[in-house]
């Protein structure tokens, strides 16, 4: 399977200015999925996606290809991710050059641990999935079938649907919240406009490497952990 590494970074990030390109530790944020992507030898190629030419010049520095510069319609609050790998794809064939599946790598979520990307793509590549994602389990807590949604006219349902709650959390069926790492998906199906498809897969990460760098706080959490995890990086 020819699969294209997309690691998307606009310049322009408000909860922590210029986070891409910060240094966590001792190298750039952005800097930690390019190795990993580097390091898995999965990839037929790894690029940045981006509209700053100082993540340009950092993201070569560690050996990831910039083949274009993002336009600045994708580089706003408002650009989805989607959009920016549907242009990636679309430069690419442009060129005549295509792939089977796209893996999104969120410099957001740094913290991989060795041969976790291999691991996903191994299981995509043997789950006849259109996509698979990186997951952490929900805490039973706040598993779906014990939270309730709020209806028009102020009263609460149970966010399922049921009308009877789950009394055992024994007979709670497992649930997952995406938590940003990995996004592999065919790209037939990142061309239908999703990410998942009809037919999704999962990998289960590491609940002691999460961390998703959206503020100031999470920035902090990331540097806290780092000093503990990075034997598994």
């Amino acid at each position: 399977m020819k699969i294209l590494a997309i690691i998307p970074a606009r310049g322009g990030s408000k909860g922590v200015p210029r986070k891409n390109i910060k240094i966590l530790g001792d190298k750039p944020l952005i800097a930690f999925s390019i190795e990993q992507a580097k390091e898995s030898n999965c990839f037929s190629k790894i690029i940045v996606s981006t509209d700053d030419e100082e993540i340009v010049a950092v993201s070569k520095e560690y050996g990831a290809e910039i083949p274009f510069i993002r336009p600045s319609e994708l580089a706003n609050d408002t650009a989805s991710s989607i959009a920016v790998v549907q242009h990636a794809i679309d430069f690419f064939e442009s060129k005549n050059e295509y792939y089977d599946a796209i893996c999104l790598l969120q410099p957001t979520s740094p913290f991989r641990e060795k041969n976790f990307i291999n691991q996903a793509i191994e299981k995509f590549t043997n789950s006849n999935s259109d996509a698979l994602i990186s997951v952490l389990q929900v805490p039973h807590e706040y598993n779906p079938h014990w939270v309730f949604e709020e209806d028009n006219n102020g009263k609460l349902h149970i966010a399922t649907g049921e009308s009877e709650i789950i009394k055992r959390r024994q007979d709670l069926p497992n649930a997952y919240f995406r938590d940003g790492s990995i996004y592999l998906t065919k790209v037939e199906t990142i061309k239908k406009g999703s990410f998942y498809g009809e037919k999704l897969s999962y990998i289960l990460n590491n609940p002691n490497l999460y961390v998703n760098i959206d503020s100031r706080e999470d920035w902090n959490q990331a540097e806290q952990k780092l000093p503990t995890i990075l034997p598994l990086l």
